[in-house]
């Protein structure tokens, strides 16, 4: 494994983000090894990738078998459903309004997480140690995990894709700043009697989004962020008693509602770190920011993570964890992750808010999201691929926006 003109990569985490820096990594012709076990309770959440991510996954082929079992993103809403005192309007954001045939897929994570792993498992430039780091130990040219099983590995490069709590960047030093939030999801899919058109649609109530997503076929997902004490008490209902409280919040959109087996109940917090890269270990994914459930940003936050970093590492071969590499990377990462954060949290803020000027500052910006289709299509453009709003809407602004 030690050919020195490519320099072996270590991931700590198997789920999704390690699974597809396993990929990514070893695409790119670097030997991996990646430490984590297989996933084994069944997750019945899903994750909305859109269109950058999917191109991301479909270069290391995994789209093309997840694909069929996806439900297209082509229209996403925003529905201000609080009582308060200012409202704002319905905002409805179309993929074909900038030229695409849609924004992204809803992926079942039942369906998602076994295929990125069989992905890992057949591929031959991949080692897969199904154990847990125990301890790090990081020197200047290297970092070493000892793991439960008694093993060492060691790497030029240790990609943390080991979640919020991230034993790796606690090794390194990274300190970051936490903050719970007042909030719980409680996690669910439905069936409808109406169909969806693949609509994703964002119902903003007082404690939180409440986020349908489409499935195939007439069902969707749901994310419901409440009070922790109210997802508790809307976890312990029946079906009959759970469908007819999200019929009643999705204002009967979709016609009669049946929940399916399955809630999860998730709490809900940001952690943002002080950097993204130190003493040869370089942050992906949730170990790199965590923040609410909001507009779909997680998994493809962590996918741009990843594939900066193979670009980086690529560049500096020989030893991809030296300190200009991961300074590198910190540099590219920190406005795009840093902007995600604040702009979601900001977002949460204002709904949690009783403040008017809050209040205020949210139904204006929706307000003019709604009103104004160029201004529309950067956020579109801007929400798909960090930086391609503003090369877009010059052109945009002269060109009057095709009518839906």
């Amino acid at each position: 494994m030690e050919h020195q003109e490519t320099a072996p990569i270590l991931i700590a985490g198997s789920g999704p983000a390690g699974l597809i820096a396993a990929l990514a990594f070893a695409d790119a012709g670097f030997p991996v090894t990646l430490v984590g076990p297989e996933a084994s309770a069944p997750d019945g959440r899903t994750t909305a990738l859109m269109n950058p991510a999917l191109k991301v996954l479909e270069r290391l082929d995994v789209l093309e078998d997840i694909k069929p079992k996806a439900a297209p993103l082509k229209v996403m809403r925003i529905v201000d459903a609080t009582s308060r005192l200012i409202r704002s309007p319905v905002v409805t954001f179309r993929a074909s309004e900038i030229d695409e045939d849609q924004f992204g897929l809803n992926l079942p994570n039942s369906v998602f997480g076994p295929a990125l792993a069989g992905k890992v498992a057949a591929h031959s430039g991949i080692e897969w140690r199904r154990s847990t780091v125990k301890t790090w130990r990081l020197d200047a040219d290297r970092a070493h995990a000892v793991l439960a099983d008694g093993s060492e590995v060691s790497a030029s490069l240790a990609v943390a894709a080991d979640g919020r709590q991230s034993p790796a960047r606690e090794a390194a030093g990274m300190s970051t700043v936490a903050r719970p939030y007042p909030q719980a999801a409680l996690v669910l899919n439905f069936g409808h009697r109406s169909e969806h058109a693949f609509t994703s649609t964002e119902f903003h109530t007082e404690t939180g989004p409440f986020t349908q997503v489409p499935l195939p076929g007439n069902r969707s997902s749901l994310v419901w962020v409440v009070k922790p004490e109210t997802a508790k008490a809307l976890a312990a209902l029946d079906d009959a008693a759970l469908s007819l409280r999200v019929e009643q919040q999705m204002q009967s959109m979709l016609g009669r509602v049946t929940v399916e087996p399955g809630r999860q109940i998730y709490p809900l917090s940001t952690v943002t770190p002080l950097r993204f890269a130190h003493r040869r270990v370089a942050l992906v994914g949730e170990a790199a920011h965590v923040f609410p459930p909001i507009g779909a940003q997680g998994l493809n936050l962590g996918i741009r993570d990843i594939d900066d970093l193979v670009g980086i590492a690529s560049e500096n071969r020989g030893d991809p964890g030296v300190a200009k590499a991961l300074a590198a990377y910190d540099f590219k990462r920190r406005p795009d992750i840093l902007a995600r954060s604040s702009a979601v949290n900001l977002l949460n803020m204002s709904l949690l808010s009783d403040m008017l000027p809050a209040q205020m500052a949210r139904v204006a910006g929706l307000g003019v999201l709604g009103g104004f289709a160029p201004l529309r299509a950067f956020f579109m453009r801007e929400g798909l691929r960090p930086g391609s709003g503003f090369a877009a809407l010059a052109g945009g602004l002269r060109k009057p926006m095709r009518q839906q």
